[in-house]
């Protein structure tokens, strides 16, 4: 077996152009050198390659037979690199991303419209879940990138805060009255609450959040889904906390009104999460700039 490319990139070249001469101009090497590379394969596999003729060289019926392998190799090899020159270039690639539905409907769609605008060629594949399952997920490898309610604390994950998110308690028609001289949270907590369920990082946030206030809650109702916790509250049963940034609709047209709280609800982030230990794929890391490139 004869596993040198070299040879064989200087017997295709030949090939191809039929001339020493042009495979060396080709190649960068002398002629000499042309020459002796095809006297050496012709040695090594025991077949006559090329004969001359006036015009150059040509190949003989074994050379013939060679070359048929040799340029679907050669073809092959350069398939390869337009592919990677193609993902670099992000013409093509692809990343899987977990999310969240409301942080995915609310805070990453904008993203995903313009990143598949400026780079369609690249396949982005989504898949929703809780932040504990996107870290789980992200630790087995089977997502690149995750957006995840902060904190997470973990040393294995890179974490770049991306927005800033402000929980707050709202109600409907029926207990609107609660909206307007401030209250302290152990009045509010004495009606009916409507709540994420215990799983999510939002929900662990609030019950730390309440615990320093020395309150534990019982809620009237448990929810898995923002949208349908919003929707509860809108149809007055009861004091549900939400995200405030993503109900400026619903605050606006006055379907919900925020409870002025006398003990303010400390911020927190949303964040972009990833294993350190494994490089980004080039389609993902694009990605990535288009999330922390906000001010």
């Amino acid at each position: 077996m004869i596993i040198n490319t070299e040879l064989y990139r200087t017997f295709y070249t030949v090939a191809k152009e039929g001339s020493i001469t042009k495979a060396a101009e080709l190649l960068y090497i002398t002629q000499p050198a042309v020459s002796r590379a095809i006297a050496q394969l012709e040695e090594k596999s025991g077949c006559s390659l090329f004969f001359r003729t006036p015009k150059g060289v040509k190949l003989t019926k074994e050379g013939q037979i060679l070359y048929k392998y040799i340029e679907q190799a050669f073809n092959f090899i350069y398939l390869g690199e337009k592919k990677l020159a193609e993902i670099k270039s992000l013409d093509e690639g692809e990343f899987t991303i977990g999310v969240g539905d409301t942080i995915c409907k609310h805070y990453l769609l904008p993203h995903l419209k313009d990143f598949n605008h400026t780079h369609p060629g690249v396949r982005i594949h989504i898949t929703n879940h809780t932040t504990p399952v996107i870290i789980d997920m992200l630790k087995k490898g089977r997502i690149d990138l995750g957006i995840a309610n902060l904190p997470v604390e973990d040393k294995e994950l890179a974490i770049h805060k991306v927005m800033n998110l402000q929980d707050c308690f709202v109600v409907g028609e029926k207990f609107k009255h609660l909206s307007g001289k401030p209250v302290s949270i152990a009045e509010l907590v004495k009606y009916p609450m409507l709540l994420l369920e215990k799983e999510s990082n939002s929900r662990v946030y609030l019950d730390k959040y309440l615990a320093k206030n020395n309150l534990i809650i019982q809620p009237e109702i448990e929810l898995g889904n923002f949208e349908l916790l919003v929707r509860f509250a809108m149809i007055d049963f009861g004091v549900a906390c939400v995200i405030k940034n993503f109900i400026g609709y619903e605050l606006d047209k006055n379907f919900l009104y925020e409870v002025n709280i006398l003990e303010k609800i400390p911020p927190r982030h949303l964040g972009v999460v990833y294993l350190n230990s494994i490089p980004l794929s080039a389609a993902a890391k694009k990605f990535l700039s288009f999330l922390i490139s906000e001010p």
